[in-house]
């Protein structure tokens, strides 16, 4: 656990920092407690500095749109680390799209349909940052980031920058060998030319099936529990009873099961403890121990201390 002190005596930095920082604004769950510190760096060499001069065992947690995160109500100990707009620019050179891990998967798909370049087409369907879907290798409909990635380079604990390949962030289903404290800076992605109208509509069809089947404008995490090996998780949530189930204002979506819903004025222990229910209630149904996609992070409210 980290001193009082040294949250008290941080560095000079030319980004923004905060103390105990609300973070339940920051996730699309709208739950969570505060951050010790929460720093905006304005740039590459202001995160290294800081990196460099924070004492080497103070925990840092990069934190992208909070899209696919819940943040425990206890808060996150040390630094959260967000991007602002310096890390969120795109740029396209002949088949290859530059993107800052800041920049909105959204808006890498736009930039890549309006230069004639297939192959993003569903990154229009995830609904976070750059960073975080190399991460977490994020995808859908039938394709994801390791299918598309050229390099990524990324900064270090430490502060020190390196270029990794797709092979060196070893790729498996939602998941890449990145540490948590590992932070993607920017990312070379490829694309195919293509007719910019066929990539519209390959677009436009990801947006329809989303608005059809997922509940989007709810305050959820979006998808909760990874598809186990040849089956779909809503399906097994579905057939176990729990479409609808609650806990506290938490719900299971009743549009896609595999979604948990804060209705108003969940917690995120009511989020959590659903969660472990629907796995439960699946595991004792199927057999099938659901893992799950939401990344979890923070103290249980009782661990936190006052600074």
């Amino acid at each position: 656990m980290i001193s009082a002190q040294a949250i008290h005596e941080l560095p000079t930095v030319r980004g923004v920092i905060e103390r105990n920082a609300p973070l339940d604004k920051l996730t699309w769950f709208r739950v969570g407690g505060y951050a010790d510190i929460l720093f905006i760096p304005q740039d590459a060499e202001d995160l290294s500095s800081f990196l460099h001069q924070i004492p080497h065992d103070m925990p840092v947690t990069p934190l992208g749109v909070g899209s696919n995160m819940l943040i425990r109500d206890g808060g996150i100990e040390g630094a959260v680390i967000r991007f602002g707009k310096k890390f969120s620019t795109v740029t396209i050179k002949d088949n290859e799209i530059i993107a800052g891990a800041g920049a909105p998967d959204i808006a890498v798909s736009s930039a890549a349909r309006d230069a004639g370049l297939s192959g993003l087409e569903f990154l229009r369907g995830i609904p976070g940052t750059i960073g975080g879907a190399v991460k977490m290798n994020a995808g859908a409909y039938g394709s994801e980031m390791s299918e598309i990635l050229q390099w990524a380079e990324i900064m270090d604990r430490q502060g020190n920058c390196h270029k990794l390949s797709a092979e060196d962030l070893d790729f498996t289903y939602r998941h890449s060998s990145l540490d948590d404290d590992v932070f993607c800076l920017s990312v070379c992605l490829k694309g195919q030319s293509s007719d910019k109208k066929e990539i519209e509509q390959r677009m436009q069809e990801i947006v329809d099936a989303r608005e059809l089947s997922q509940p989007l404008r709810t305050r959820t995490g979006g998808s909760t529990f990874k598809n186990p090996d040849g089956q779909s998780a809503w399906l097994l949530i579905d057939q176990a009873g729990c479409r609808g189930l609650k806990i506290g204002d938490a719900m299971v979506s009743e549009k896609h099961c595999n979604f948990l819903i804060n209705m108003g004025n969940a917690t995120a222990q009511d989020i959590e403890d659903l969660g472990e229910e629907v796995r439960r209630r699946v595991r004792d149904h199927s057999g099938v121990d659901l893992i799950w996609e939401i990344r979890i992070i923070g103290r249980k409210i009782s661990d936190r201390r006052v600074m």
